[in-house]
């Protein structure tokens, strides 16, 4: 398994090519995306090739319309290791530049697909777009593929709740704090990591220290308690997370701490992985500190019990 940062005009190494290619931004890596590697990897054995999972760094939108773009789902290691998961062998990013989104549906298929690749087959969702302007569609590619002599599916898309899953569904979930739900489309509990840094300390004087954790490069869920699990190396630990401010201290800054159960140690400058599970309440201000303690023995409660 091999993983490539190209711009579109590079080759690839041989065994990158000859293969069957899946394309898309794949931004949270779910199980619709799940499904179409997995019938690409299907397919790539019909044609004794490599199954590559092809994405783009940044995604185009970034560079189409700035101000549409959204922290993504996933970072790009974690899409990688996800779409390896998943059945692909190699993932390629290709560097999105102008060059490459000026490309029309044509060169895109004879520039990327036929000749730095060498598909041998292609596989592609319901809703697929690709070239100038999104010119090219499922159906112009299945024509394409067909002039060219390479084998084509495309794979209709997989219902939860009689809806597609879509990025967009599990953002939405994501958002509003229904993680759930977001691991229900994802096949995964939704996961963010971030590094540990120094906070006010507040919390180890009232008996409940926290990670607070700095440079998350991917989606917050919405302001809320939640139970989760943490990973630092190779240790994975039963905690409780808060998103966002501190109203009972007077603080509306948004931040992300993590209460390790049954942890006592220095994890400051370590990278924490935070893997939800789920919402127990919504942040809300108290009274005073005693009733923030008693409050915060619930959620440890809670939190045992939600992680059972």
């Amino acid at each position: 398994m091999a993983v490539l940062t190209l711009s579109w005009a590079e080759f690839p190494p041989p065994e990158f090519t000859g293969g069957c290619v899946t394309i898309g931004n794949f931004d949270g890596v779910h199980r619709g995306h799940a499904t179409l590697v997995g019938t690409a990897k299907r397919l790539a054995q019909s044609v004794n090739g490599p199954t590559v999972a092809v994405t783009f760094d940044p995604p185009p939108v970034a560079l189409l319309n700035p101000a549409a773009w959204k922290l993504p789902l996933s970072t790009l290691a974690d899409r990688t290791a996800a779409l390896l998961a998943a059945g692909a062998d190699h993932v390629v990013f290709l560097k999105t530049e102008p060059s490459l989104l000026a490309l029309s549906a044509e060169a895109f298929f004879e520039d990327v697909l036929v000749r730095q690749l060498g598909a041998k087959a292609v596989v592609e969702g319901y809703n697929f777009h690709f070239g100038h302007a999104r010119g090219g569609n499922t159906a112009v590619l299945r024509v394409m593929c067909a002039a060219a002599g390479i084998a084509f599916e495309e794979v209709q898309p997989l219902l939860v709740n009689g809806e597609p899953v879509s990025s967009s569904r599990v953002r939405s979930a994501v958002n509003a704090g229904d993680v759930a739900t977001a691991a229900n489309l994802l096949g995964r509990p939704y996961a963010i990591a971030g590094e540990v840094v120094t906070g006010a300390k507040r919390g180890r004087t009232i008996g409940f220290p926290t990670a607070n954790l700095d440079r998350v490069e991917t989606l917050l869920p919405a302001v809320g308690v939640y139970a989760v699990r943490a990973t630092v190396g190779d240790q994975t630990y039963a905690a409780a997370a808060n998103i966002g401010p501190n109203p009972t201290f007077g603080e509306d800054a948004r931040k992300v701490e993590i209460h390790l159960l049954d942890f006592a140690g220095d994890l400051y400058g370590r990278t924490m992985g935070v893997e939800f599970v789920a919402r127990l309440r919504e942040t809300k201000p108290f009274a005073n500190v005693a009733a923030l303690v008693e409050q915060l023995q619930r959620d440890i409660a809670a939190t045992r019990t939600a992680l059972l």
